[in-house]
């Protein structure tokens, strides 16, 4: 921040929360790096390889029957704990169906796991080491009596619920074959008070809910939160000293600084995939512009002035492309345009206007809301516009973000109010990318997720 503006976190929150959300912060104390992961070979097996399952699970199919796997409690206090959370990760995600039992001594007892249908089964125990934690877990395929995974991870003790979702993404990964998204954070707008007169509090909390912490007071209108894919860093909305611009905030550092000095209004910002650069829009007159601006040197590129309203702007995987949404052609609707600028291509032309693209990490998905007929829809399309399908609907539904593997979508609910606001809610739900298994996250009153990428 510049010396002549007063930082909108102030210098001693900042340290604080540094030291509550910075990456070092989150997994240090005691255990040098943070955390350490030690292979676990199988009994009798010192020098074998891990084996895989024995039969392939894909993600289509554990929709249709969620697998079946056996997690028997790590043992009492914290480690009740950790199990109680790979549990509630797994299940949670609607593609697993954990299954109590009692811990085996030793080998596991697979003739009996198999009459009970599971198709997997976790074992461990919990080491307190003065102060940090030893977790050792092995994962095995009830079928072949074979283990698949087997690591012990070491880290502070405060950390272990970081440790549960490390393994819980373990399992997800080694049973699907694709990442998993557990050990991950959301960024959220929390709310308050009355509907016509809401307090806003960017906070940040555990994929889960859980862990939930202010970053700011409530003071000034804030909106909008982004996550730098390449670092702890956050991009937001904030009016703060009456004015609307974008600020940046480093979580590990509890550095600060508004994203440059623009004469208009700010607004929508998101970074590009290496993290170098925030895409955002800028109000002039009656419309907004889209422009680029690199972090380093803080030199600013526009790429649309089309004299309409360009915004909600979001960079492909790649970075060469972003999709944003326009009314350049009478209406709101999406269109895509290479990161250098140039022609923009309209890729919505389903009935209604469109809003909040947001480009899949995968690259393969455009998410969007959609109204049309005074109601909300949440929904995706190829980035060709093609294969536009509608996920859910309701009174509002907006603000979708994607989890890292880009298999769930985070979004706001809202429901209608009645006089005066009574009844009126707001929260976050996630939804599976097919419109598969959808829940509310128990944040409270809350609007505008923003996932972030894995260990931020």
């Amino acid at each position: 921040m510049t010396s002549s503006v007063k930082p909108l976190i102030p210098d001693d929150d900042a340290a604080r929360l540094a030291a509550a959300f910075g990456r070092r912060g989150f997994m240090a104390g005691g255990v040098a790096g943070g955390l350490a992961a030690t292979p676990l070979f199988a009994p009798g097996q010192a020098h074998a390889q891990a084996a895989p399952g024995a039969e392939e699970i894909t993600v289509d199919q554990a929709r249709t029957a969620p697998i079946p796997i056996v997690l028997p409690s790590l043992g009492t206090g914290v480690a009740q704990q950790i199990t109680d959370v790979i549990s509630a990760d797994l299940g949670n995600s609607g593609l697993f169906r954990p299954i109590s039992a009692t811990m085996p001594q030793g080998t596991p007892d697979f003739a009996t796991y198999k009459t009970m249908g599971a198709r997997a089964a976790m074992t461990g125990r919990v080491m307190d080491q003065r102060g940090s934690l030893r977790v050792e877990f092995r994962l095995w395929d009830v079928s072949t009596g074979s283990q698949i995974q087997g690591t012990a991870y070491t880290a502070a003790a405060q950390d272990w619920r970081r440790i549960a979702h490390i393994i819980a993404d373990v399992i997800y990964g080694r049973l699907l074959g694709e990442q998993g998204y557990f050990n991950t954070r959301i960024a959220y707008i929390a709310r308050s008070g009355p509907r016509a007169h809401q307090t806003t509090r960017l906070a940040i909390m555990d994929q889960d809910g859980a862990n939930s912490r202010y970053l700011t007071n409530g003071q000034w209108l804030t909106l909008m939160p982004r996550f730098n894919p390449a670092n702890s860093e956050l991009a937001f909305l904030s009016y703060a000293n009456y004015r609307p611009r974008v600020y940046l905030f480093n979580l590990s550092t509890g550095q600060q600084r508004i994203l440059g000095d623009f004469s208009g209004i700010s607004f929508a910002p998101r970074f590009a995939p290496d993290g170098s650069s925030v895409i955002l829009s800028v109000t002039r007159g009656g419309g907004s512009d889209i422009y680029v601006v690199d972090l380093a040197t803080m030199a600013r590129r526009q790429v649309t002035d089309s004299g309409a309203i360009d915004t909600s702007p979001s960079f492909s995987p790649d970075g060469t492309q972003f999709v944003f949404n326009s009314d350049r052609g009478g209406s709101p609707q999406l269109y895509i345009m290479s990161a250098s600028g140039g022609d923009a291509r309209r890729i919505s032309y389903g009935h209604g206007s469109y809003g909040s693209p947001v480009w899949s990490p995968r690259g393969d998905l455009i998410a969007f809301s959609r109204i049309a007929n005074g109601s909300f829809s949440l929904g995706v399309m190829a980035p060709d516009g093609t294969g536009e399908r509608i996920l859910t609907e309701g009174f509002t539904v907006e603000s979708p973000s994607f989890c890292p593997n880009g298999r769930v979508l985070a979004f706001c609910r809202q429901s209608s109010g009645g006089s005066n606001g009574a009844g009126f809610a707001t929260g976050i739900n996630t939804i599976d990318i097919t419109g598969f298994h959808e829940r509310a996250l128990p944040a409270g009153s809350a609007s505008d997720p923003a996932w972030s990428p894995l260990n931020k």
